[in-house]
């Protein structure tokens, strides 16, 4: 039986500029609006991009900032 082949594919560095950028703009808004400090909020704001690598490039922007935000906002128990 042959094994199937895994390619890994690589998005374009447009995108992840365009990403990058996104992850900046979320972190610069969700401490302003939250009150709290861009090194409190960028890791959060960076693992939920991780998290969101298989949506849409073109969603990320928005998905990425409302899970940011719905995380921050949660109570820490």
């Amino acid at each position: 039986m042959p094994l199937a082949a895994l390619h890994t594919v690589k998005p374009e560095p447009s995108v992840d500029l365009a990403v990058d950028l996104a992850v900046d703009l979320a972190v610069d808004r969700l401490a302003e609006e939250l009150g709290q400090r861009p090194q409190v909020v960028r890791p959060v704001v960076q693992e939920c991009r991780q998290q969101l690598s298989g949506a849409p490039a073109g969603a990320l922007p928005e998905l990425v900032e409302r899970l940011a935000r719905h995380r921050l906002r949660a109570p820490v128990d």
